[in-house]
């Protein structure tokens, strides 16, 4: 079968993590701190705090900008769940913004108008979090803008996002946001196995979360409500979580970190085999901006006209030919469990045009130039 990704290990990978497990640390060592030195230098941000997935990346940030009972958290439509269910884990209430139908991002035009709206009913959001579809950036300026004036905080979820670029500069940085996530799962441009990390470059964030992903716990006397007993003394001073990296994981970011360039690099040269061989008449890539370098997780398709019954035949059929076509992703407020509290059909149609008409085909560096052929061929012949 071929895979819409999967992770591209080396020897190198394999000689890291096992260097790691030879060694006096396989949790709470050295290498989850240079890991995070070594995210910062590569996004130009100041502070990484790396942990066990993008989820708890998101929740953290969502505690650490004080998201809590009754806030109110956006999102897109067109992400996993995970983006949204962050804001409810907070016990914070979540709605959505429509996206772009040509690029699959929070459409930014949307979102000032309902800004607008909110804003006379007295109901402006907390957080918005904008999710970066396939590798490619919102128009972070704009929502950034719009931060200024309704003063809401932003999370970039960028976990599709690592090695891209928006203005030429690094997504990552924070420049338009206070907090940015990556992940790093298997699938992903790169991958510690499982991982995420939180960026910022606002210090007492960094701190916040640096203490929400380990039990809410200090050492730092200047944290702690009494004089320290001994070296052996700690504190919880807030209610945390398990989320902590080990160093194995660690160890394998550090090696595929050094390989994200190329990894980049590699995505974007089959996207554009697909894109010559693709034909223009039945199938329309996901549009790419000029002042945004995306670092193409994905690589999705638009059905010229959305249908249903030929969206779910050209999944189907690709898969019957071992490929494995995927759909990134099931709107939302489509979800069962989002449905029960309230949202609709036809709340956000964009979101829902999209869905009847996308389509992942696979994507990753260790694809080959003939494989990519075979997968073209294939859709060519499913719509014939």
């Amino acid at each position: 079968m071929i895979s819409y990704g999967k992770q591209s290990i080396t020897q190198a990978d394999v000689d890291a993590v096992v260097a790691v497990l030879n060694s006096d640390w396989l949790t709470q060592g050295p290498k989850v701190p240079e890991f995070e030195r070594a995210i910062c230098d590569y996004v130009d941000c100041q502070y990484a705090v790396a942990v066990n997935s993008a989820t708890s990346a998101l929740h953290i940030a969502c505690l650490a900008l004080q998201v809590g009972e009754n806030d109110l958290v956006w999102t897109s439509p067109i992400s996993f769940v995970a983006s949204s269910n962050c804001a409810l884990y907070c016990g914070a209430k979540v709605d959505f913004v429509d996206i772009e139908p040509n690029t699959g991002n929070m459409c930014a035009k949307a979102l000032e108008a309902k800004l607008a709206h909110a804003k006379t009913m007295n109901q402006l959001p907390k957080v918005v979090i904008p999710v970066h579809l396939a590798g490619q950036t919102c128009d972070m300026e704009y929502i950034s803008k719009l931060s200024k004036i309704y003063g809401f905080s932003i999370i970039e979820d960028a976990s599709h996002a690592i090695g891209g670029k928006y203005y030429d500069k690094p997504i990552g940085s924070c420049t338009y946001s206070d907090i940015t996530i990556f992940s790093f799962h298997p699938v992903k441009v790169m991958t510690s196995a499982e991982g995420g990390v939180a960026l910022t470059n606002n210090s007492a964030l960094a701190r916040q979360m640096q203490m929400l992903r380990s039990h809410g716990v200090t050492a730092e006397d200047d944290e702690m409500t009494e004089p320290s007993h001994g070296p052996w003394y700690y504190q919880q001073v807030c209610l945390g979580f398990n989320y902590r990296m080990t160093d194995l994981h660690a160890a394998l970011g550090l090696s595929q970190l050094k390989k994200v360039d190329s990894f980049v690099t590699r995505r974007h040269q089959l996207a554009n085999i697909y894109n010559q061989l693709l034909d223009s008449r039945l199938v329309t890539p996901l549009n790419q901006v000029d002042n945004r370098y995306s670092a193409y997780h994905l690589y999705i398709i638009l059905l010229n006209e959305p249908n249903k019954t030929l969206h779910h035949t050209l999944v189907s059929g690709l898969r019957d030919k071992g490929i494995i076509g995927h759909v990134h992703y099931i709107p939302i407020h489509l979800q069962p469990y989002y449905k029960e509290m309230g949202f609709k059909p036809g709340e956000f149609p964009n979101a829902e045009r999209y869905y009847q008409s996308a389509v992942t085909l696979p994507l990753h560096p260790d694809l080959t130039q003939d494989q990519v052929k075979y997968v073209v061929k294939t859709v060519h012949d499913i719509l014939g």
